[in-house]
């Protein structure tokens, strides 16, 4: 048997991210970048008041106070989307929204609350937000309160200047990254290709999921959850139904996949030692194929190779056990998948929680036990999500977290930290 490590990097030096492709902005969200981002503005791209409240010069004010309040002659009103007609000038105060431009001559911003209006109102308690009436022939306003030069101002360029790499190659875009490339005008970004993966069940006893079950037979789990995986890791999924256990019909639905163009090709079932050698044959006559036992549980079957298509495409064939399907796809699948989309971080985020139950490891295997983890107090707790077989698909949806216990550990006792891998955290 080999490592789980000694697959992974087997597997990894067959894949490499995907040509660029330029997509409507919202398409690029969890894609990563293919060029920098280079801003042509400023982002704010003008002086703007951060507050509701009065553009004033700051000089005019300096000695202001509650005590002593400044009067100021109110020349107008500015809202947000609209431009002063008039600069303030000494003595004056234009009244001015969050947003608006900074008229020109005003270099301070006083907050409505430290002025005089909600008391010419009646409302002392009156807050800016219900205070954006215009002042309906407000001559003037008492400034109560001092405020330096630049106060309450969002100065152009003050998020982004012109010329600025705001974005670098790489960056993956998340839905911060979209705001501010809107900002920017970007209704289209260059980013890596979505892979494209062949999806393919093997085996006579497998059924279409909407079919009866008939003695002998199961519903065919595996080519869903595969494809619900794939699409959970940013690839796009090529479902092609069952293939059954004879040569003629698994040689055609591999070619059509092939002939789907894709990236990668995932079967599950017929690659274990107590397989019929239908699968294993059929795949080394359509491509070079290497066959693994892998010192993990569950997942210790696995088949690696390049089938000849119109393009070379690497195939993984995970085991027929739904459990060991899946996890076998977090192993290898996944960080595939990602290295194609322009990734390079494939772990998991980690918390580390009290276990409270003991667990056996005796196989001498990783051994990936799923578990449910919660907030008890200041502490994790994780426990199993019961029978750990590998047949036991619920043992799987029940699971928020894997705990990987390492193949020279052969017990952790209960009460013990472990760290706990999140799996329905993001990437």
């Amino acid at each position: 048997m080999i490592s789980v490590e000694e697959a992974l990097a087997f597997v990894l030096k067959h894949f490499q991210p995907l040509e660029s492709e330029r997509v409507p902005l919202l398409d690029s969200l969890d894609r990563v970048l293919t060029e920098d981002i280079v801003s042509d503005i400023n982002v704010p791209p003008f002086n703007n008041s951060a507050m509701d409240g009065y553009a004033v010069i700051a000089d005019d004010i300096a000695g202001a106070s509650r005590e002593r309040p400044v009067t100021l002659r109110v020349i107008g009103d500015v809202a947000a989307g609209y431009t002063a007609t008039r600069a303030v000038e000494r003595g004056t105060a234009m009244r001015i929204m969050t947003g608006a431009p900074l008229p020109p001559g005003a270099d301070t911003v006083v907050r409505f609350e430290e002025t005089s209006e909600n008391l010419a109102k009646g409302h002392p308690e009156r807050s800016a937000a219900e205070s954006k009436e215009p002042s309906q022939g407000l001559r003037t306003v008492d400034i109560l309160k001092a405020s330096p030069r630049g106060d309450n101002i969002r100065a152009a360029g003050e998020d982004i200047r012109v010329g600025q790499v705001v974005f670098p190659k790489g960056t993956t875009v998340r839905p911060a990254e979209i705001g501010v490339l809107a900002s920017l005008g970007k209704k289209y970004v260059a980013v890596h290709r979505r892979p494209r993966v062949a999806i393919l069940a093997t085996g006579d006893e497998l059924v279409a999921i909407d079919a009866p079950i008939a003695p002998g037979k199961i519903r065919n789990s595996n080519e869903y959850s595969n494809a619900a995986a794939v699409l959970k890791a940013g690839g796009v999924p090529v479902q092609l139904g069952i293939a059954r256990d004879n040569i003629a019909d698994l040689t055609a639905k591999i070619r059509a996949g092939l002939d789907a163009d894709v990236d990668l090709f995932l079967t599950s079932a017929g690659v274990s030692v107590g397989d019929y050698d239908i699968v294993k044959d059929v795949l080394n006559a359509e491509g070079e194929m290497r066959f693994w036992q892998v010192k993990m549980k569950p997942g210790k079957p696995l088949a690696f190779g390049v089938l000849r298509g119109i393009k070379p495409v690497p195939l993984l064939g995970l085991p027929g056990n739904p459990v060991s399907a899946m996890i076998s796809f977090e192993a290898f699948a996944r960080p595939a998948i990602l290295t194609m989309l322009g990734k390079t971080r494939f772990a998991r985020p980690t918390v580390r929680a009290i276990l409270q139950e003991e667990i056996k490891n005796d196989s001498q295997r990783r051994n990936f036990v799923r578990v449910v983890v919660e907030k008890r107090g200041e502490d994790f707790i994780a426990r199993t999500t019961g029978e750990q077989g590998s047949g036991i698909l619920t043992s799987v949806a029940r699971a928020n977290g894997l705990l990987v216990v390492p193949e020279d550990v052969p017990l952790v006792r209960a009460g013990e930290s472990v760290e706990i891998q999140l799996l329905n955290s993001e990437q």
